[in-house]
């Protein structure tokens, strides 16, 4: 094709690929490449005016390359430089020039369809709709453009499909409308084979519709009393009217036969070859005697249809119905039950722990058939995939039949299921509203082919029933009788503690007592040991930490005096014979955690009336000796009191319980797994609600604003006290974190972890006052007195200190009493000094080394009845953070923060308990700018994480990049 430009003729060459490749020549020769590119596009945009179109050579000759998209939008709208002009031109040229414009603008307009050529290539493509009133006038003979019509096509499809492309959207929703077309498009050439014409195809796509007035479908038909086989048969459903089904038969070569109504006969003599070869490709094995679905199908051909033929029709454009009751079918899968007998659990048989063992009958629910073993192996012994059971057509998958047998034959009847099995199943399958029972026991050693094994379900008897709907309604158990020795008047929530616990005693089942801290975990448990003291011959023993073993002595004297109380501790403890003679005598022996591991040996030979563990999360490292020493107690009852059974970990969880109930929670691997992984990690709500139920039973937990526990209590008012480094303590943190920063690129390992701990504890303390970083010597307790002007000098070098003291003055003023909480010895004997020489008045500082005599003085005192005691009192969190009753304070001062709320609300609930009669407030110190804001700001994500199971703790830190420490550690410019 060419044509005169002015005196340059240029020549154009339309590819089958799309491609135009267009030259010049000029006075018989060929223009340079490069010159002729710049002319001819020297308007042109979409090339970036002709720098990115590809010059290529053939032979001598070099030619432009425009590519397919580009073709009919530069043909449609020419834009040549003005120098450059038409001097007429040939037919060939003008026939591009004649269709451009017009392909270009059914491009635009949307007058497309997709190719079928090229779909049966495996190909996306696009055409022109042949009917198409502008395409229609044009003169396709006389154009005569049969040599470049593979070109045009290919050049119309790319300028459709740049169209597309260039919108997402327009992609996205071709993709939802038409997935079939984009399907047969990655298939790589698999729809060569698929003999439609093309307007059925097109039909099938949804491209266009549907002119017929019927549709064809393939009808799976079941056995019945009148036909015995099932069968396959072609039926055309009138579009008017969608119950209508007319059968009809059809030969291997598309010949149709039947009655039908008259007008559909052109329909089907058109179509019915292309359904008969479509048939044969899907369905070979169905093709008989000539005729297709001639011969009724076996139970495997129709269980082969079911579950992978009709699939692969569907996807295939094919309209299938199958037996209404298939889709529920598939959906059910055969379902093993253990049946508890009736008599498990009553008043004639006894239970008593986790271990005990239940009697029970197996039964397997097919379908609704409930099946005993005797039937199920009647059936098993069947073979069959599909099989009418009791009237119901139900689905056997001879994978879950085969698991279902060998689970049977792993659990004897004869022997019985464990009472713990039994509640692990019935726990997990209540209450999922439609989701599937639980499986098996969680015990497994092998976690990772949980979600692999059959579902297994028990069924419980009425005494069972009762049993774990009163573990879960504490408030439904008939309250037991105060005993007459209980010097307190115990609150409504209280006596339900007291029942609930000697409720759990009674079957062997271990309790914990998670109530707030304040709301008399202490008086519940001494009512209980009051009520059981006689029926043992042995002591219960009460485990605590060392600083509320006095606390327990004057708790145990005061509500129940009655009861003869031992203290296993300090030098001269008792052992052997003589520990043996005394517990004889005994009700309550109280020791410490560190006793309990020094004297193990000792505390393991008796088999205890109870074992109680205070401040139960003290085991929360279950692989510690402390722990393990006080797992290997034995007791006929076990107890857990702690406010925060969970502060960072889930395995503290597992700890407590598996200290109550061993073995219930699974081992510490498979727990992880199961558990502790999906919900710390991916806060999965599954698995969190599913260990809400598992716990649920064994734990008692009541919070102080609970509507039904009626404390009277006063608010609680918190507020966040945040304070500005000193010029000192900013200068002395930046240079610190620069430190830092510099060594971790040289430390690896264990070495660069211990720096960053190191310096976290650095940075705390810095915020707290500088001498604890520099070291130098505070003021010591006479110079403090004496020297007023030191002692200033000394609280402004710590903007904490001053604003403290300020506080202190204040309330003090008004008659106010406070405890004052740091983490640290050093600046807990620093306020001490300073308070005590800025007040004139005496101030009580506890911490770990505190003695037990006067730890136990300093609370009296304290707490004294008249209010004359001392109105300030420091404490160590670690020391006094937990176990105290410390009600005179209404102000509770957090001068460094810890990483658990937890820790921190148990610390505050020393002056927010009953007893309280004045409002509580909660001052927290926070420097600004500095690693405490951002702990704060953690803190504050953290607050549900008793409730929600999901922790944090400070070892994480050690494993950020250094990047991330910068940005963790760094002192905000801004302050």
């Amino acid at each position: 094709m060419s044509t005169k430009l002015h005196d340059m003729t240029l020549h154009v060459l339309l590819t089958d690929s799309g491609d135009a490749l267009l030259w010049g020549l000029q006075d018989g020769r060929d223009v340079p490449g490069d010159k002729f590119r710049k002319l001819l596009f020297a308007w042109h945009e979409p090339s970036c005016y002709g720098t990115t179109l590809e010059l290529q050579q053939a032979g001598e000759l070099a030619v432009t390359v425009l590519p397919p998209e580009m073709v009919l939008p530069f043909f449609a709208e020419p834009n040549f430089m003005d120098v450059l002009r038409w001097e007429g031109g040939n037919e060939a040229v003008k026939r591009l020039l004649d269709i451009a414009p017009v392909l270009y603008r059914e491009a635009q307009a949307g007058r497309y369809v997709p190719s079928y050529r090229a779909f049966r290539n495996g190909k996306l493509q696009w055409t022109w709709e042949t009917g198409s009133e502008s395409l229609g006038e044009l003169d396709w003979d006389t154009l005569k453009i049969g040599e470049e019509l593979s070109g045009l096509h290919a050049a119309f499809s790319a300028a459709v499909s740049a169209k597309h492309y260039a919108d997402e959207a327009a992609v996205a929703d071709l993709q939802r409308d038409y997935p079939a077309l984009f399907r047969g498009a990655q298939a790589g050439g698999t729809s060569a084979d698929a003999p439609f014409t093309e307007e059925e195809w097109l039909v099938a796509l949804g491209w266009k519709p549907d002119t017929a007035p019927f549709r064809p479908a393939l009808q799976l038909l079941e056995p019945d009393e009148e036909q015995y086989d099932w069968q396959l048969r072609l039926v055309l459903q009138d579009k008017s009217d969608g119950t209508a089904l007319i059968p009809i038969r059809l030969a291997a070569d598309g010949q149709a036969s039947g009655t039908w109504p008259s007008d559909w006969s052109p329909y089907i003599r058109e179509r019915s070859p292309g359904w008969a070869a479509r048939l044969a490709a899907s369905l070979p094995g169905e093709n008989s005697g000539g005729e297709l679905f001639a011969e009724p199908l076996s139970d495997e051909a129709a269980w082969r249809f079911l579950t992978t033929d009709s699939r692969e029709l569907l996807s295939d454009g094919w309209n299938v119905m199958l037996p209404g009751w298939w889709e529920a079918a598939s959906k059910r899968k055969p379902r093993l039950r253990a049946k508890i007998t009736s008599e498990a659990g009553g008043r004639g048989q006894s239970l008593f722990g986790l271990n005990a063992l239940v009697d029970f009958d197996w039964r397997i629910a097919v379908g609704d058939a409930d099946l005993s073993e005797a039937e199920f192996a009647e059936l098993l012994s069947r073979k069959q995939r599909l099989i009418r059971i009791r009237g119901e057509w139900v689905y056997l998958d001879p994978a879950l039949l085969e698991q279902i047998r060998r689970l049977m034959e792993s659990i004897c009847p004869e022997e019985g299921l464990s009472l713990q099995d039994v509640l692990q199943l019935h726990l997990l399958s209540v209450g999922d509203s439609g989701k599937p029972p639980a499986q098996g026991s969680i015990s497994a050693e092998d976690p990772e082919d949980e979600e692999e094994r059959i579902k297994m379900e028990v069924e419980l008897n009425k005494h069972l029933l009762a049993l774990l709907r009163q573990l879960g309604q504490p408030s439904e158990l008939k309250e037991l009788p105060v005993p007459a020795g209980l010097r307190a008047e115990l609150r409504g929530y209280q006596r339900e503690g007291f029942t609930w616990l000697s409720y759990l005693r009674k079957f062997g089942l271990g309790a914990c007592l998670a109530d707030d801290m304040g709301l008399g975990k202490t008086v519940q448990f001494i009512t209980y040991l009051l009520h059981h003291r006689a029926e043992s011959e042995y002591p219960a023993l009460l485990v605590c930490p060392t600083s509320v073993l006095g606390n327990w002595q004057k708790e145990l004297a005061r509500f129940a005096p009655e009861l003869k109380v031992m203290l296993h501790y300090g030098k001269g403890r008792l052992s052997g014979e003589a520990l043996a003679a005394v517990l004889k005598e005994t009700d309550v022996v109280i020791t410490s955690y560190a006793t309990a591991l020094l004297d193990q040996e000792t505390l393991q030979e008796i088999q205890w009336s109870s074992l109680c563990l205070d401040e139960a999360q003290n085991i929360k490292n279950a692989q510690n000796k402390q722990s393990a020493a006080v797992r290997s107690l034995q007791a006929r009852h076990r107890i857990a009191l702690t406010g925060t059974p969970i502060e960072n970990r889930l395995s503290e969880l597992w700890s407590i319980y598996d200290f109550l109930n061993p073995g219930y929670l699974g081992n510490q691997r498979g727990f992880q797994h199961r558990f502790a992984n999906p919900i710390e990690k991916h806060h999965d709500e599954e698995r969190t609600a599913q260990l809400q139920k598992l716990v649920k039973p064994f734990m008692l937990r009541r919070k102080k604003k609970d509507p039904a526990i009626q404390l009277d209590l006063p608010d609680k008012q918190e507020m966040k006290v945040y304070i500005n480094l000193t010029a000192e303590q900013g200068a002395l943190y930046e240079q610190t974190v620069k430190d830092l920063l510099e060594r971790m690129k040289e430390l690896e390992g264990i070495e660069r972890k211990g720096a960053i701990l190191a310096a976290l504890t650095k940075l705390k303390q810095l915020c707290d006052h500088p001498v604890l970083l520099t070291k130098e010597a505070a003021l010591s307790e006479e110079e403090t007195l004496l020297s007023e002007e030191r002692r200033e000098s000394f609280i402004t070098r710590s903007a904490k200190l001053e604003r403290l003291v300020a506080m202190v003055d204040e309330l003090r003023d008004e008659g106010d009493s406070c405890l004052i909480f740091t983490q640290y010895v050093g600046m807990g004997r620093m306020l001490a000094d300073v308070l005590q020489a800025q007040r004139g008045e005496p101030v009580l500082y506890l911490n770990g080394s505190t003695p037990k005599a006067e730890r136990d003085k300093m609370i009296d005192t304290f707490q004294s009845a008249d209010g004359t005691g001392p109105g300030i009192f420091i404490l160590s969190l670690k020391a006094g953070g937990v176990g105290l009753n410390l009600t005179a304070a209404n102000h509770v001062f957090h001068f460094d923060r810890w990483w658990n709320p937890a820790v921190e609300n148990q610390a505050t609930d020393r002056a927010y308990r009953m007893g309280q009669k004045r409002n509580v407030q909660v001052h927290k110190f926070i420097s600004l700018g500095t690693l405490e804001e951002k702990i704060d700001e953690m803190l504050e994500s953290k607050m549900s994480l008793s409730e929600n199971v999901i922790s944090t703790s400070e070892s994480w830190i050690t494993e950020l990049s250094n990047e991330e420490l910068r940005d963790l550690f760094a002192l905000r410019q801004e302050w």
